[in-house]
């Protein structure tokens, strides 16, 4: 017993030693909960003599879940008291459970467990089967709706449209169940919803596991989603033995259907809970935790955690105002070299974080030109990313004609019809010539000519030929951000890119991050253009060397920990994202419209609160005065977050800020409901407006073939390209949209 608690603080003995029944344990960001779970483990098997395979823990990762194993047998070593324990992600757990009860489901024991490109292959077939249009109902988006309704606990059959524009979906859901069917295969949401499908449906079943697992432990509660919890509370049966460990404040998943709700479901479903709240913080000293205290505090309809540290003195949180996002990574860097230079840090002590990926090119800019190694986490470098490379390609080719690589990358990108059978022939057909295949290409122009390819394929490369000629035809009247934006909007590649999920937007951020990279470049030629991509891009940055600095998203910094701690671009309309703040802007919105912008923000406040508690020993909270991203330059203002924070808990009373002109200030507030602080309003300088025409104003009414009517809130021209803010009630929520998809309705 005495080994068991040794360490252990007050709090966390508490959780440990609890009595049986149902058990919340609410875990502030630091407080050891993996050293809770882990010695609850040990003691009900120790202490309580439960024998092992009695107890069930569940995470969310294959990681976490070794790490919990080990950490018990580290404690009881080899005593045989675990033996039968079932410690596992909730899907391995689920498929097990799917094996061994195949004679009360319609699958077999052997059913195959399909990916996220096999899911993606068999929604294709489903598109054709249905004679869907590819374009507007990629397989993507579809499948994003399809695990939506799966994290609910909606089956196909039950599967209910609330729009008739939304029937596609049940008939897509529907096609791709039987496809799954017939290939005897569940994919990663089917685990959880057919485990639980099957408990309701066969009492004995659902009877045997509760008597097997007596005592359910759950890791990172607040990233359940519906299914997940309705699993763990048939499990936990009338014993209600469920412990649940977890941090409201920390759940910023919302993407992916987790629902922090989850935890005032348990206090509500079990009003005699023993709730026990772990706040004492093993990582950051008090400056840190009071400055996220400052921004979580915030959030209303949570329970309030004193966090607290027995490191008292610690360097305040540092803001710095950057004029734009070089002179910001610039000083990431300087900082960097500057702390390292002294012996205080290593290079692999410092992260730097930032809400959206495409913020990373002008730090990965910063570093390479500083000739500094760096690594990211959980993605790939900007100029590697798959979009990058596709838009890069079309400009090569336009520049080079003999490029055959660019050539085969992009010829059926987006898809044309152009199969590999064609390329293979082409390819082929052109070698026959003594040409490449770009070369060849343009022969089929001439109708003279002859192929050995059909004539459906022939058309098909014809108007890629097409366009590959215009292209080089203006190739030098045309900026290289025009150009971009010409290739964007000729080969429809946005839209290709626009799969409805905050992964394609994500790319579709990337992509106009790289036209207004490109935008500096006016007034030289592409080749100069190309060459300098080209250079930037082929930098060796090994992921497998830990010291040197990393740059990830704040979604990625979730579970980690560093000395020094980076926030990037704290500014309104990107910490919280314009994606959240959206229904601020629109006048006249619903009550029920108003509670979700109100959720939106709070969760981008749940992931500030994220970053800067990731932070040990210094934190840094940067925002720009100026700042080009997505191809549109703007002055953005400080993040209100930062204005959370507590002036003991930052170096200065104030925001290092100069404020907004009074015409600014009525700009700005007429946009969002968020007033902005007094501390702004003495700036004199004037915030850059693009004098360039656009086709559409605030207030007009559109169409848009996917997302149906929306308001106009914005529009711009970058590049070359116009760029619509557009608000569509039909999905809550607001859309970077290129103005040559959408038509104005009128009056």
């Amino acid at each position: 017993m005495a080994d068991i608690l040794k360490g252990l603080n007050e709090q966390q003995r508490a959780a440990v030693t609890a009595g049986d029944g149902p058990v919340l344990v609410l875990a502030g960001p630091g407080s050891g909960k993996t050293r809770v779970l882990t010695h609850r483990i040990a003691y009900l098997a120790q202490e309580r003599n439960v024998r092992a395979w009695h107890i069930m823990a569940v995470t969310f990762t294959n990681k976490a879940a070794r790490e919990m194993e080990n950490r018990v047998l580290g404690m009881l070593g080899e005593s045989g008291k675990l033996d039968g324990l079932s410690i596992g992600t909730f899907h391995a757990i689920c498929a097990r459970i799917l094996r061994v009860e195949a004679d009360y489901t319609t699958f077999t024991r052997d059913y195959a467990i399909f990916d996220t490109e096999d899911q993606l292959a068999v929604m294709s077939h489903v598109v054709g089967d249905l004679n869907l249009d590819p374009k507007t109902n990629t397989p993507r988006s579809l499948l994003s709706k399809v695990s939506a309704a799966k994290n609910e606990l909606i089956a196909a059959r039950e599967y209910q449209p609330s729009e008739y524009r939304d029937e596609k979906i049940r008939r897509a859901y529907q096609r791709y169940d039987e496809l799954l069917r017939e290939n005897n295969a569940r994919d990663f949401d089917d685990l959880l919803m057919h485990t639980v499908q099957l408990f309701q449906q066969n009492a004995d079943v659902l009877e045997r596991y509760q008597r097997r697992y007596q005592y359910v432990l759950v890791d990172e509660f607040q990233d359940t989603n519906i299914a997940q919890y309705t699993l763990v509370r048939l499990l936990a049966g009338e014993r209600r033995c469920l412990f649940a460990v977890g941090d409201p404040d920390q759940s910023i998943y919302a993407f992916r259907g987790a629902d922090y709700r989850n935890v005032k479901r348990f206090a509500e479903d079990h009003p005699d809970a023993q709730v026990i709240m772990l706040e004492e913080n093993y990582r950051s000293h008090q400056a840190i935790l009071n400055a996220a205290m400052g921004v979580i505090d915030q959030n209303t309809d949570r329970t309030k955690k004193n966090l607290f540290s027995q490191r008292k003195k610690g360097p305040l949180a540092t803001i710095y105002e950057a004029y734009s996002e070089d002179d910001e990574a610039h000083y990431v860097v300087e900082t960097i070299t500057d702390l390292v230079s002294k012996g205080e840090y290593k290079p692999g002590d410092f992260a730097i974080m930032y809400r959206t990926n495409a913020q990373s090119r002008a730090l990965e800019d910063g570093f390479r030109r500083a000739n500094m190694p760096y690594r990211l986490v959980g993605a790939t470098s900007f100029y590697s990313r798959k979009e990058i490379k596709d838009v890069m390609a079309y400009l090569r080719l336009t520049h080079n004609p003999s490029d055959n690589v660019s050539f085969e990358r992009i010829v059926n990108v987006p898809t044309r019809g152009i199969g590999q059978k064609t390329i293979e022939t082409m390819i082929t057909w052109a070698r026959d010539q003594g040409m490449s295949p770009p070369q060849a290409l343009f022969m089929l122009l001439d109708d003279k000519i002859d192929s050995p390819l059909s004539s459906r394929a022939r058309a098909a490369l014809v108007g890629f030929a097409k366009m590959l000629q215009e292209w080089r035809r203006v190739r030098d009247d045309l900026m290289p951000a025009e150009l971009i934006s010409k290739v964007l909007k000729d080969t429809g590649y946005i839209s290709y890119l626009d799969d409805g999920t905050e992964q394609g937007q994500s790319r579709i951020e990337n992509v106009l991050e790289l036209r207004g990279y490109a935008e500096r470049y006016n007034g030289l030629p592409l080749v100069t253009f190309l060459e300098e991509i080209s250079l930037v891009s082929d930098v060796d940055t090994p992921e497998d060397d830990l010291n040197r600095p990393s740059l990830m998203t704040l979604h990625s910094a979730k579970g980690l920990e560093f000395p020094v701690v980076f926030i990037t671009g704290v500014e309104e309309n990107i910490l919280p994202h314009s994606r959240s703040i959206a229904p601020e802007r629109r006048p006249g919105i619903t009550e029920d419209e108003r509670q979700e912008g109100i959720r939106a923000v709070e969760e981008e406040r749940r992931l500030m609160y994220v970053g800067i508690t990731r932070a040990e020993q210094r934190l840094y909270l940067l925002y720009a005065t100026m700042r080009s991203l997505y191809g549109d330059s703007r002055s953005n203002l400080p993040s209100r977050f930062l204005y959370d924070i507590p002036d003991a808990a930052r170096n200065g009373s104030d925001l290092p800020r100069r404020g907004v002109t009074e015409g600014e200030r009525r700009s700005y507030q007429a946009m969002t409901t968020w007033a902005a602080p007094a501390s702004y309003l003495t700036r004199s300088e004037e915030t850059p407006k693009s004098s360039a025409k656009t086709r559409f104003r605030g207030g007009d009414v559109v169409f848009h073939a996917k997302y149906g009517e929306g308001v106009v809130i914005s529009a711009k021209v970058a590049g070359g390209l116009e760029q619509v803010d557009v608000m569509f009630p039909g999905i809550g929520g607001q859309k970077t949209i290129i103005a040559d998809f959408l038509k104005k309705v009128e009056s």
